[in-house]
């Protein structure tokens, strides 16, 4: 695939996401777990679509588009800046990843030109994050995933624990926290209904970094995941929604399913 650059513009949310700063914080036996838990729902909801071209918007993290490109989608990173290439650059060596330099919330791309637009890590740290799901809709002919904290969760002790919180993780920053009808509500406004949503975790992430033991926390979070309290209060959200005009009779709708 050819490397394509572009002037980019406008938020540049993406940038510690995309740093090796924050990939330390995914470091270890607890990040991979963690991971591995937004790889494989990610890719269950894209098993139905084989093939998918997908524009992984503010990607530069590779948290998904090794995986991806690995699953034989075609992939395209969007960073907003060439800085944010620098961990899939290896992805791109190798022709299997496409990296595009650009405006987070003016998508230099026309619409409709990929089947499902993804934005993970980013949501939550986008000021704009309005007209950034505006875009993703946009370009988007299929589906939409994005992740979000929602305050609908333990995130509601964010605010007094932060301290705590930056103490142990050291580069932690701020986020947003979002309710899901407010999520669900943009993507509406632009022609997207929800078809699948997901609490990731029950327990705060920081416990599952501090514990490094990945089968401790899958058993906690298995016993969270079977009291429901995943389901009702679980964080990180990831979410899919589909373009209400081009739903499949045969899709159903997923919900806080395992």
């Amino acid at each position: 695939m050819q490397d394509v650059q572009a002037t980019s513009s406008g938020e540049h949310a993406d940038v510690e996401t995309s740093s090796a700063g924050y990939a330390a914080r995914f470091a270890g036996p607890a990040g991979v777990w963690m991971l591995g838990v937004q790889e494989r729902l990610v890719l269950r909801w894209l098993a139905r679509r084989p093939g998918a071209t997908v524009l992984d918007v503010g990607g530069g993290h590779g948290q998904l588009a090794g995986p991806l490109a690995r699953a034989g989608f075609p992939v395209t990173v969007l960073g907003s800046t060439a800085a944010c290439r620098q961990r899939v650059q290896p992805e791109v060596d190798a022709g299997r990843v496409q990296f595009v330099a650009g405006d987070l919330v003016a998508l230099p791309f026309p619409d409709r030109a990929f089947d499902v637009a993804a934005s993970i890590r980013l949501l939550p740290h986008c000021a704009a994050w309005p007209r950034l799901i505006a875009e993703l809709c946009r370009v988007a002919r299929q589906a939409v995933i994005v992740d979000y904290p929602t305050g609908q969760s333990l995130n509601f002790l964010s605010a007094a624990l932060f301290g705590a919180k930056k103490k142990i993780e050291k580069n932690t920053r701020p986020f947003t926290l979002f309710r899901h009808g407010a999520v669900a509500a943009e993507f509406a406004r632009h022609g997207f209904a929800a078809a699948g949503r997901r609490g990731e975790f029950f327990l705060p992430m920081v416990l599952h970094r501090v514990l490094q033991c990945p089968p401790a926390s899958a058993a906690l979070e298995g016993c969270c995941g079977a009291l429901g309290l995943k389901r009702l209060l679980g964080s990180p959200v990831l979410a899919l929604f589909e373009r209400t005009t081009a739903r499949h009779s045969r899709s159903q709708r997923i919900y806080g399913q395992d």
